[in-house]
């Protein structure tokens, strides 16, 4: 089977008339706050609202520890925010029980994270049929579409590699295709590219550009990576707890008043 039909049974055709209608995901007010000890708390995430339409891909870029991975993370509803809401085709994340929040992340939600969490004792078509066995289905049932996304993906002759016999490359490519194993919405990907050299990382960027462009997946990819982001169809600057459009310019930094009593430091 050649490439170009692989993905076409991975992938069947997205129903456009339904594409861009209404937003995918949307954010409203949303705050994160985290207890800091004697310093009171860090607020990492303040009165922050944006959203995803369905097929669109949005960057998220920002410096280290200015919350990416916060968010992302209130957007699958891996953690809860402090207060504000996640809308998720209209209707509250965060009104879900944690069983039933769990369940809409395995239905829903596809995860790509920095470190590709592949199980070691598992072949990378197990690993990608993971989310589907979850879901207490046969892996005779769930295999052929494990191995489709595979081959989409261009590891049709790694399918029994454990990880260890993997490459970098090829063992992230295998956590893209889990993370697409039950058809989700929406993929999250955090810094998917960050433990990769350069070509292996543009050789992915591609790759879910690809996905994204041909069969209408939606992603939403924090990274520091500049050439990831630019191929996106949005690019947003996480800053201060909120996020700005990537070519709005930062507000300058003013150092801070110098005490007119102090005296004058000898050298630099």
């Amino acid at each position: 089977m050649s490439r170009s039909a692989s993905m076409q049974s991975a992938f069947p055709p997205a129903d456009d008339s339904a594409r861009r209608s209404a937003p995918l995901v949307e954010a409203k007010a949303l705050c994160k706050r985290y207890p800091a000890g004697e310093r009171g708390e860090l607020v990492v995430l303040r009165d922050l609202s944006f959203h995803v339409m369905p097929g669109e891909v949005v960057a998220i870029v920002g410096e280290s520890g200015t919350g990416k991975s916060t968010l992302l993370h209130l957007l699958g509803g891996l953690d809860r925010p402090t207060s504000g809401r996640v809308l998720f085709e209209g209707a509250d994340v965060f009104e879900k029980d944690d069983e039933a929040l769990a369940a809409f992340r395995n239905r829903s939600i596809g995860f790509v994270f920095q470190f590709h969490h592949l199980l070691p004792e598992f072949t990378a078509v197990e690993n990608v049929a993971m989310p589907a066995l979850i879901q207490h289905r046969r892996m005779e049932e769930v295999r052929p579409r494990a191995v489709e996304l595979l081959r989409t993906l261009g590891l049709g002759d790694r399918l029994d590699h454990r990880p260890g016999a993997l490459s970098g490359g090829e063992q992230q490519r295998v956590a893209v295709a889990r993370a697409l194993m039950n058809r989700p919405r929406l993929v999250l990907a955090d810094e998917p590219t960050g433990n990769l050299d350069t070509r292996t990382a543009d050789a992915l960027h591609r790759e879910l550009l690809r996905l994204s462009r041909a069969f209408g997946q939606t992603f939403v990819i924090a990274t520091h990576n500049l050439a990831l982001a630019e191929m996106a169809d949005r690019v947003l600057h996480l800053r201060q707890g909120r996020l700005h459009p990537a070519e709005e310019a930062a507000p300058p930094v003013v150092p801070p008043n110098p005490d007119p009593a102090g005296d004058v430091g000898e050298g630099d």
